[in-house]
């Protein structure tokens, strides 16, 4: 699910000028590697049969279902439209009401005619871009490119497509031209020395930026070409497995492995992160903690040039796709890995690290701590519901929350903000288990099968970890378990919900079925797994979750609040319905819970920088819909001027600094002292606090909800201070 949400967080018309390109090269080209059809017969019969059997209302597989199929498969090869011609599309579409058929009878017809046509049009497309960058642009010209692709038509010949490459490409350079002729502006006009300044001229950074987009489009080029025929039918696969709904989904081996290591927060190997640089993996990242890490010899940018399994000869990894350079580099802990690289400096040197276990940090709960009038509360926030299915002992978020309330209440904190802002979900077990914490007893949520069986998921522990002050923060990116903690929290009454007008409303629940069970004595290899919808969730008052999501108690603008990026905009998402409530009582500790929740729409209703924000996302959304870019150079800088104008208005947005300090605790504070990594992202994380208005907002919430009794207290504890002082 956060792949979904990082997708939804898209870049916007201004940052999009810049990433167009990028965007244009969504495409794979894969590599011309021998193929098993018998293999991918057997995967579409797993994928259909499994999916028939198993999803919570599974979609018939007719003319409609096959348009759905059509639709997504060829956006999904060409969304940019900057491949195929129209005469491809003709072609194609003869089998828009077909592909039903194809699938039960396992034809692979109209994927290997669209397969060996990307490939040809790929290729043809390689000399576009290189003819287009060869000479100069004439940015005196007046013409003008549109980026709306989804309306766009696809180019009737060859000579079109060209010339839309070339557009496309003279708006990429252009919008880098204008940013690099600011820069030798700012030279002039901050030098305040005597020394001559020098500025390079016109003609030197136009090619520049020819040859900075030349050698970008290399690389994405020589990137996307590591990916094999295999990897370009899982997009095939994944077309037709989504048209269930929007959860469904094809994971190839790879893919698996992937989810495995992001539910879980853990991963065997030496700790490094890799990214491809043309035929080179470089080191871009250690993780704190991690074996290499620890080592301190491996380093941020070396080059990895051999690997080899302890004493075994080196392999030769340059031109190796990225993903065959992480399966030699990752392995079981307790093994040994030795890396030849090229360090930054140009020396070479063989580097041994023994394999561990890698906790991967930003997947795991972390907490802070603030104060506001003589309190202090404490800031928890969750980035996924994580667990390991494989190990009942590894840590978990539920466990992990839990040690988190324990440590607050140990620092005396008398108010907990509960953040999961952008968490898309995870374990239905560690939700259960956090929204225990806060209730005696009673159901969470409840869960209906396929079959229409319903079943009540219960905390059965009456022990309440945290019986005081409580908010809830979400966003239109919380989704799935974070709407089921949301609803219960505020089913109970339990706590305040505050963020986006609704959530992202994914109701359902998937469950991943490993396809090799199915087969025995197999010899086709992994043939990976299948996520598919097995059950929808619903609140504890009866309502689901599905497209509708969490209101929230305290609705509070942001960027993105008039954008359709929720389950309710994708055009096969799952319905909204109701069941009957589940038994279970209100919390009825907190006097002052609709009084802390009107006051705080009274400040929301007179804050000027909330008003700024929502005409700030107004004018997101109006700039959405504006596609249409000149590619003069001076008429390109005045709608750049007129933009940068505009958004000065908005930009005390990202200036706002609220009054709080945000401190970690005791332990955290000890770890911080020996891991220069980890003190360097809490930074970061206590500065992005101290400009978030909504958790100053979740904070003052917390205040408004002491009980009146203890503020009078406080009030009296701070006049005797001033007396004495």
């Amino acid at each position: 699910m956060n792949n979904i949400i990082q997708f939804m967080k898209r870049n916007y018309k201004v940052i999009l000028i810049i990433a167009a390109l990028s965007v244009a090269l969504w495409s794979f080209i894969p590599n011309e590697k021998a193929s098993d059809p018998e293999k991918d017969k057997l995967l579409i019969e797993l994928l259909t049969f499994v999916i028939e059997k198993g999803h919570y209302s599974p979609s018939e597989i007719d003319d409609s279902f096959s348009k759905g199929v059509y639709k997504d498969y060829i956006n999904a090869l060409d969304p940019s439209k900057r491949f195929f011609l129209q005469s491809d599309i003709d072609e194609f579409s003869k089998y828009e009401t077909q592909l039903d058929e194809q699938i039960k009878d396992r034809e692979l017809t109209f994927f290997e005619l669209t397969y060996n046509r990307l490939v040809k049009r790929m290729n043809e497309t390689e000399s576009y871009y290189k003819d287009a960058l060869a000479e100069p642009f004439d940015y005196k010209k007046d013409e003008s490119f549109n980026t709306d692709y989804e309306t766009m038509p696809f180019a009737k010949n060859t000579q079109e497509l060209k010339e839309r490459w070339r557009l496309q490409l003279k708006l990429s350079a252009l919008s880098s031209l204008v940013e690099k002729q600011k820069l030798e502006e700012d030279k002039l006009k901050n030098n305040t020395t005597d020394k001559k300044v020098e500025v390079k001229s016109f003609e030197q950074l136009e090619k520049e930026t020819r040859e900075s987009t030349l050698n970008s489009l290399n690389d994405n080029f020589n990137f996307i070409s590591d990916l094999t025929r295999e990897d370009w039918f899982s997009v095939y696969v994944n077309a037709i497995a989504s048209r269930f709904d929007p959860h469904t989904s094809y994971m190839a081996p790879t893919e698996k492995e992937r989810f495995d290591v992001s539910m879980s927060g853990k991963l065997e190997g030496i700790g490094a992160r890799l990214q491809k640089k043309g035929d080179f993996t470089e080191i871009s990242e250690l993780i704190s903690g991690g074996p290499a890490w620890r080592g301190k010899q491996l380093e941020a940018g070396d080059v990895v040039l051999k690997v080899a399994q302890a004493d075994a000869e080196p392999v030769d990894v340059v031109g190796m796709r990225l993903d065959d350079v992480v399966k030699k580099i990752k392995g079981p802990k307790g093994t040994e890995v030795r890396l030849t690289v090229k360090r930054t400096d140009g020396t070479i040197k063989v580097i041994s690290i023994i394999r561990d276990e890698v906790e991967i940090e930003e997947t795991y709960v972390k907490s802070s701590i603030v104060e506001k009038d003589g309190y202090k509360y404490g800031v928890i926030y969750l980035p996924k519901f994580y667990i390991n299915f494989e190990d009942v002992n590894s840590r978990d978020a539920g466990k992990d929350v839990a040690l988190e309330v324990e440590r607050l209440k140990n620092e005396g904190v008398q108010g907990i903000v509960m953040d999961v802002r952008d968490n898309g979900g995870g374990s239905l077990k560690t939700v259960v288990d956090i929204a225990g914490l806060f209730i005696e007893q009673g159901p969470i949520v409840q869960i209906k099968s396929a079959a229409g069986k319903k079943e009540v998921l219960y905390d059965r522990d009456a022990k309440v970890q945290w019986d005081g002050p409580l908010v809830v923060m979400i966003n239109e990116f919380s989704a799935s378990a974070s709407e089921i903690l949301a609803a219960a929290i505020q089913d109970y009454k339990r706590g305040v919900i505050i963020g986006s007008k609704q959530s992202y409303g994914k109701g359902t629940v998937q469950n991943v079925i490993d396809l090799n069970q199915f087969v025995r004595g197999s010899t086709y290899g992994d043939l990976g797994a299948l996520k598919t919808t097995t059950q929808k969730f619903y609140r504890i008052n009866g309502g689901s979750t599905q497209l509708e999501g969490v209101k929230s108690d305290v609705a509070i603008p942001d960027r993105y609040a008039y954008l359709k990026m929720g389950e309710r905009d994708i055009d096969n998402a799952m319905p909204w319905d109701k069941i009957d409530a589940a038994n279970y009582s209100i919390w009825n500790k907190q006097n002052n819970f609709d009084l802390a929740i009107a006051e705080s729409k009274a400040r929301m209703k007179n804050n000027a920088q909330i008003k700024l924000i929502d005409e700030n996302a107004k004018w997101l959304d109006q700039r959405d819909k504006e596609n249409v870019y000149s590619l003069h150079i001076d008429k390109f800088k005045a709608e750049q001027k007129a933009l940068e104008d505009k958004s000065k208005k908005y930009k005390s947005i990202v200036d706002y600094k609220n009054a709080f300090e945000f401190k970690s605790l005791p332990y955290e504070l000890e770890s911080m002292s020996k891991d220069s990594v980890l003190k360097e992202k809490r930074e970061r994380w206590h500065e992005s606090l101290s400009k978030d208005i909504y958790i100053e907002e979740a904070i003052h919430i917390l205040n408004d909800l002491q009980s009146e009794n203890k503020k009078g207290l406080s009030t009296k504890m701070k006049k005797d201070k001033l007396v004495k002082s």
